[in-house]
This record gives C-alpha cells, structure tokens and sequence, in this order.
C-alpha cells in the first residue's frame, strides 16, 4: 500500500490544490474602487474602462506605446556613485536602491530610448515613480542631462514623460544640484533648435516641476494629473485657506494657461507625433537605419519653428494645436507659444 501513500495520494492533492494566482491578476482603481482584470488594463494602456482613470504606467511599457511597433534602442545611462553621502535615516540609503532596483528593474529612476515616432527619429526619456517615487538624484540627474545631449547627437526631438515627488532627500545638496544642471541641458536642446516637449503625468512635483519638467517647448498633460511644487495639503496649512476644488489638476492648470494641452493617452500618441511633425517639418527619408541603429542620411533641410523659443515663422500654414476644438483648449486664456 506504499505506492498509495507515496504516489496516488500527491497527485490527488496535486490536482485539489488551488493554483497559486500572481499577486496583480486583479487591480483595484484607486479613484473608484473598481477591479480590473490585469490583463485588460494593460492592453487598455492602463486607463481603468468606465472611469478613464490614468493610472501609472511603468517605464518600460511607456516607451513601448511611444514608438513605432513597440520597438526601440535603450540608450545607455551614465554611472554615479550610489550613496555619496552615506545617508541613514530608518533604512540605509543602499538599501533602498536594492530594493526599488529589484522591484522596477531599473538602475535608476530614468529609462531613455530612441526610435521612431511614426516615421519620425525621437529621442524619449520616462521617469518611474514606482522607483523611490522618480525623485531626482544624481543618477536621474546625469540620466536628463545624458539623454538631452544624445537628443542634440542625434538632431532629433526630445520627450520627456516626467513623474516625480521631488528631489531625492538622501542625497541632500547633490539632488538639488539636479535642477540647475538639468536647465542647462534644456539651454542645449534650445541652442541646437530642438523640440522639448514635456508629458506630465501623475504625479509632477517638487524639483522636478521647479526644473526641467517646466521648461519644455510643448507642456501635454495627461487627464487628472497632479502638477505643483508643493501639495495642496502643504499649501493649505501654509497659508490657512481652502483651495479651489480640482487646484493643482491638469484641468486647472490647463484652464490657467500653465500647461498647453490636455491629452487622454489614448491620443497622446498621435498627438506627439503631430507636435514633432510640425516643430520640425523633416522629411523622415533624410534618416536611415545602419547597423540596426537610426543615422542621418542627410543635413535637414529645414529648422524647428516657432514652440521652441524660436522667431522662426512657419512656411505654411499650420494646425493650432493649443486652441482647436476637441482638445480641451480655451481660446481665450494665453497660452505658450
């Protein structure tokens, strides 16, 4: 009766057992308490069906829904010593970065990219927040900066999916050394006539917001997102007064002229590339692939116009981008230029 005991019995309970299920099968929104099946947020760009909740979305699968076929070439990031000020608060510091390192996959809080945007060469940069919540430290830093001059290498546009709580506190003075190195870059990018254009996403604060994430030619919000310096739980016991309803919202903001356009990211795609399209006005068989990697084919035989800071006039007339009907504008607020 051995054989009983020792094989029929395991593959009874084998077959009774209950399959363990991954931890993320079901997602709950945080806005309505709905679950959703995993599988279906994913494949809806995680927009929660119904609601039209935009809930993050990790690096990987943003640069993913960016380029053309999903398919792009991670641009190598500079290294930076990972704990220069040997900083403990509850945890170590190291410690921290192991973890947020195994949990996103990620060195740091930045993952860059070049590749296509239909047709077009781009370069993309996102910031993680599920990575210590995108702050900004030396490593995002060098990352921005690194990544902004291989835009200006590559003579294309550069885009930026910003998402941060601010900058990194265990690295005190070097984080916010970030924010002027950061503008300098901008100034780059700027200097070479290129295209910055920002997406800000839930949430955008603190240094990030003070700094480059506010200096882009072109501001897309997407639906909902929290853009500001401080919160506005800081604000209101700073100041002992209640905020308007949705204050600090892409709605609000966009309603006050503070970011261009409102975008539900379904549309964020086409969008950008209308936006590169117009700034540039390039011909896409002036670049070619060689060796598996995007290369100029030819000098351009335009500059960007004007969204950049440029005096540049356009050749042709052009689409409004900020004040046509179905985008959110209001015609009557000022917006950049």
């Amino acid at each position: 009766m051995n054989w009983i005991n020792s094989v029929v019995r395991p593959k009874i309970r084998s077959i009774l057992r209950k399959k363990d299920l991954p931890d993320n099968l079901w997602v709950k929104c945080p806005e309505t308490g709905q679950m959703i099946y995993y599988k279906d947020l994913e494949a809806n760009q995680f927009v929660v069906p119904g609601s039209n909740y935009h809930m993050r979305m990790s690096a990987g699968a943003r640069l993913k829904s960016v380029f053309d076929d999903a398919e792009y070439e991670t641009l190598p990031l500079p290294e930076v010593p990972l704990d220069p000020l040997k900083f403990r608060d509850e945890r170590r510091y190291t410690d921290r970065l192991k973890d947020a390192r195994s949990k996103t996959g990620l060195a740091d809080a930045i993952l860059a990219g070049a590749g296509r945007l239909e047709g077009q060469p781009i370069v993309a940069a996102v910031q993680d927040f599920d990575f210590l919540g995108g702050s900004l430290g030396t490593a995002a830093g060098e990352a921005v900066i690194a990544v902004m001059r291989n835009a200006v290498s590559r003579d294309t546009p550069f885009i930026l999916f910003a998402a941060s709580g601010g900058a990194r506190m265990q690295e005190g003075i070097l984080s916010l050394m970030q924010m002027p190195r950061t503008t300098v870059a901008v100034q780059e990018l700027r200097e070479a006539k290129l295209p910055y254009i920002v997406v800000l996403t839930h949430p955008t604060t603190g240094g990030v917001t003070a700094s480059y994430a506010m200096l882009g030619d072109i501001h897309i919000a997407e639906p909902g997102a929290l853009i500001g310096f401080a919160g506005p739980r800081v604000i209101e016991q700073t100041i002992r007064e209640q905020l308007p309803n949705g204050f600090q919202r892409a709605e609000y903001l966009h309603d006050h002229g503070m970011v261009d356009m409102v975008v539900h990211r379904h549309a964020l795609r086409g969008t950008l590339a209308r936006i590169c399209h117009l700034l540039t006005r390039r011909d896409v068989a002036l670049f070619e692939a060689k060796d598996g990697k995007l290369a100029r084919a030819a000098p351009p035989s335009t500059i960007a116009l004007s969204g950049n800071g440029l005096d540049t006039a356009p050749t042709e007339e052009s689409e409004d981008l900020t004040s046509g009907a179905g985008n959110g504008a209001n015609p009557d607020l000022p917006h950049r230029v």
